[in-house]
């Protein structure tokens, strides 16, 4: 396992994902993989966006969900062992999660008591 590897704050590894199993002999880490984790993988991603981008019709959801499926299948491409599969999709809605907190219309406004024209 990657030492530098750490779970979405509040999260785990998705039941059937062990981040410190060895890949297998002679085969690829994501034979390993159940395709059930990997759903609910997606569905975590899902969830983040829904929370940072709300939608109120269901075609919106539906893009949603095709985000959050494409954004899995590119880390899952791109990974080269399960922890670096985990730690690449924390690292993503970590990041995020921070820039939907540092995000301009987040922050309070305070009106210009110096106004010009004010008199």
């Amino acid at each position: 396992m990657d030492a530098n590897w750490q779970p979405v704050q509040g999260s785990n590894p998705p039941d059937g994902v062990d981040p410190s199993a060895p890949a297998p002999a002679g085969g690829d880490w994501r034979a390993q993989l159940q395709p059930e984790a990997r759903s609910r993988i997606v569905n975590r991603i899902l969830e983040t966006l829904r929370r940072h981008l709300p939608v109120s019709v269901p075609e919106g959801l539906n893009e949603l969900q095709r985000i959050a499926v494409r954004f899995e299948e590119k880390i899952y491409t791109a990974a080269t062992s399960q922890s670096d599969y985990l730690r690449k999709v924390s690292l993503k809605m970590l990041s995020m999660e921070t820039r939907t907190q540092q995000a301009p219309g987040n922050a309070q406004v305070i009106p210009n008591q110096n106004y010009p024209g004010q008199g």
